[in-house]
């Protein structure tokens, strides 16, 4: 496979529209044209990395944070992040970077965070907002069948676990040709009235393009009555964060001792305990101050995540056990999903999980 086609491979199980605006994912660099040798999962892609990539005879480098995230004037090396694409282009390496994509996913950062503490009932912590849009179009009976399958086999009516969803409304239909029209049915200048239904399918915003050519293409009128609707509702299935239930509730110094178990912590930092049993938890995987709010609204009783700041611990106001675990900490098992993730889908090549250390912060004890 070509690293081309194992991208097209990766996002139709983790789209890259799903990643927020102001992230940078996708193939960073290297050729999409090349053969793949095989794959290393890495946490951040740095330059000892590169050089195991190297070791191992891998030239598709899959890391959860981005190498470049901002431009590039010049790639001369004075710099890691300059180094490590330098020696990853020379290398003739291609570096896909998946990040906030991976952490909107349903079964991404999140989920994999939940899974290791065993909660259930779990939800979406941040919804997205404003990515849902619906298609409504008018179609005769007899063509119905053939749009519909056209529609879901582009990706609409998809909507959490379900798919192929749709609603369709008889109705009737009038219209009156003029002269140079290709007539599905009718005469020129004469006014016409059948019978129709409309059909209407929700989708994701990013799914657009292909979903309207879709629908033109298995469309028997010359001229499609549709129109696009964008709707407020949240998705419940992609969003930032997660939250559940523990199946037990646990005193304060209980649920720190179980977290720092679970994670393998030296130290957790936390705000005042507030007296609660701990039931609901709240997880947001690296930086998560912006998730407290919709943790408190959640009803969590504690909210893990990294990089919480000072001011930050007292917006808890004895309401809520805020625990920041760091960033690293909160997003280590980011590699381990993605290498089961990547076995599953591609069998013919090695994936191999990075061993090399990459987290830039360290603890004097």
């Amino acid at each position: 496979m070509t690293v081309n086609e194992v991208i097209e491979g990766l996002q139709k199980l983790i789209p890259l529209a799903q990643a927020e605006d102001f992230d940078n994912v996708g193939l960073l660099c290297g050729n999409p044209s090349r053969e793949v040798t095989g794959i290393l999962v890495c946490h951040d892609v740095l330059e000892n990395v590169v050089d195991e990539a190297i070791t191992k005879n891998l030239n598709l480098i899959v890391t959860f944070h981005p190498i470049i995230f901002s431009g590039l004037k010049s790639i001369t090396g004075k710099n890691y992040v300059e180094k490590t694409v330098l020696k990853a282009i020379e290398n003739k390496i291609a570096i896909y970077a998946i990040h906030t994509a991976f952490d909107n996913d349903y079964f991404g950062v999140n989920y994999k965070i939940c899974e290791k503490l065993g909660l259930l009932s779990q939800k979406i912590l941040i919804p997205s907002a404003h990515k849902l849009q619906i298609l409504q179009l008018y179609v005769p009976p007899e063509n119905a069948s053939e749009v519909k399958n056209a529609l879901f086999k582009a990706g609409a009516g998809n909507i959490g676990f379900y798919e192929e969803c749709s609603f369709t409304i008889p109705g009737k239909g009038s219209f009156k040709p003029k002269p140079g029209a290709d007539l599905y049915e009718g005469e020129i200048n004469k006014c016409e009235h059948t019978d129709e239904l409309v059909l209407s399918v929700v989708f994701e915003d990013y799914k657009k393009n292909s979903i309207v050519k879709a629908m033109k293409n298995a469309h028997p009128y010359e001229e499609v009555a549709y129109q696009i609707i964008k709707i407020e509702n949240e998705n419940q299935y992609l969003g930032l964060g997660r939250f559940g239930e523990l199946s037990e509730k646990m005193d304060e110094n209980t649920f720190l001792e179980f977290v720092k178990k679970t994670f393998n912590l030296k130290i957790i930092r936390h705000s005042n305990f507030t007296g609660k049993k701990i039931k609901r938890v709240g997880v947001l995987g690296g930086s998560g101050a912006s998730g407290l709010s919709a943790a408190l609204s959640a009803g969590c009783d504690a909210y893990l995540t990294g990089d919480l700041k000072y001011h930050d611990f007292f917006r808890s106001e004895g309401k809520i056990l805020l625990c920041d675990i760091g960033h690293f900490e909160s997003e280590q098992f980011v590699t381990e999903h993605l290498v089961e993730i990547l076995s599953q889908k591609f069998t013919t090549f090695a994936i191999s999980k990075s061993t090399e250390k990459t987290n830039p912060v360290n603890y004097f004890l």
